[in-house]
């Protein structure tokens, strides 16, 4: 028996696998961070033998309340990923498996690979209508890499999406490449129309060196970057700090910012409420960009989600709340679950990476919804 996590994403610390029905594991800490939640690793064994296994120290990870009703994703090919069904006790989260072949994977959620995303970049440049920049190098060395779809004609609306800020949210990457390709295709009348009115500026992915590293929240110096908008900086947040001059650079009519959230099973928005220029023009765009993805989808709801922020209250270090104002422009943040949907739960699988990229796609008609009146 052996289990490994040094490939990308891996994350998983051994504590004790004496035997397949006693098999304790720990999750590491982000680097420089007390951040941890985020796991992925493989277990080599004995098939049809029992295995139970115990990820414990759970207490203590950045959400302990999403370990609440969570059920582990496993898979043999790592191409399609089922859920495991688990049980937390405040501390301790166990499940067992019988392995049907020698070797499976398990992870938080989904995993969306480096190399995964190097493939959706080098994919996309090949259409004539998107173009690929290169933004500027990670603290790792990586590519902060942003693929402009669409025509930069003076009349048309800047739409800008960014996704995986937390690297281990990596549902957000999984929705950003179905947007990406709807986006992209000619056949398609709502993504034509689309691109005659706006041009997209999308980041798909905002933190590839936690993302490679196994972080849930941070890079590679334990930096939030969700918590960098205020002042970026080179040596703590680059990644924010190129977006952000590209954005001062372009112009911003629309901002949406890519999640997800550990402890809330359901598919919601996070607005700007709370931002000093907050006014009935946000707000008209705000409910007509919620009203049209809930009739386009039953995956959207806007019952269940975070505390509104009081006027001027904001945190004005969160990307959406600092786009929204400093562009006075349409901003959300925009969540999926690391659980499932209670609103139309699937037992086997969950909330999955089919579900992220159809939901990709629905954003679009959203998005619609709102182009003409973004100015």
């Amino acid at each position: 028996m052996h289990i490994s996590s040094q490939f990308d994403s891996g994350n998983i610390r051994v504590i004790n696998a004496d035997s397949p029905e006693n098999i304790t594991l720990a999750i590491n800490n982000d680097n420089q961070s007390d951040f941890y939640q985020w796991f992925h690793f493989r277990l080599f064994s004995e098939t049809f033998v029992a295995h139970k296994i115990t990820i414990t120290e759970l207490a203590k990870s950045a959400y302990p309340d999403g370990w609440k009703d969570y059920n582990v994703l496993a898979s043999y090919d790592r191409q399609t990923w089922f859920r495991v069904d688990s049980e937390f006790d405040g501390d301790n989260l166990s499940f067992e498996v019988t392995l049907e072949q020698p070797s499976i994977y398990f992870a938080y959620f989904v995993p969306y690979s480096y190399e995964r995303h190097l493939d959706l970049v080098g994919d996309a440049q090949m259409f004539l209508d998107c173009e690929h920049r290169l933004l500027g190098q990670t603290l790792d060395g990586r590519d902060l890499s942003m693929l402009v779809i669409g025509d930069e004609a003076e009349h048309k609306k800047k739409v800008w999406i960014t996704a995986r800020q937390h690297p281990g949210e990596s549902m957000a990457q999984w929705c950003a490449e179905g947007l990406i390709y709807r986006l992209l295709d000619e056949e398609d009348g709502l993504s034509r129309q689309l691109l005659e009115q706006a041009t997209f500026y999308i980041i798909p992915n905002m933190n590839p060196d936690g993302s490679a590293r196994g972080h849930l929240r941070t890079n590679a110096v334990g930096t939030n970057l969700n918590r960098e908008w205020a002042e970026p900086t080179e040596d703590k947040s680059p990644e924010v700090l190129y977006t952000l001059q590209a954005m001062d650079t372009i112009g911003v009519d629309m901002y949406l910012d890519l999640h997800g959230d550990e402890a809330l099973p359901y598919n919601f928005v996070a607005g700007s409420e709370g931002i000093p220029s907050y006014d009935d023009r946000l707000k008209m765009l705000e409910d007509n960009f919620k009203q049209a993805l809930l009739t386009v989808t039953p995956e959207f709801q806007d019952e269940h989600g975070y505390p509104k922020d009081k006027p001027g209250e904001a945190n004005l270090t969160v990307a959406s709340n600092a786009v929204g104002e400093r562009f006075h422009c349409l901003a959300y943040t925009f969540e999926m679950p690391f659980k499932d949907n209670d609103n139309l739960p699937d037992p086997v699988f969950g909330w999955s990476a089919q579900r992220c990229q159809q939901l990709g796609e629905d954003i679009l008609v959203a998005i619609r919804a709102v182009v003409p009146d973004l100015r």
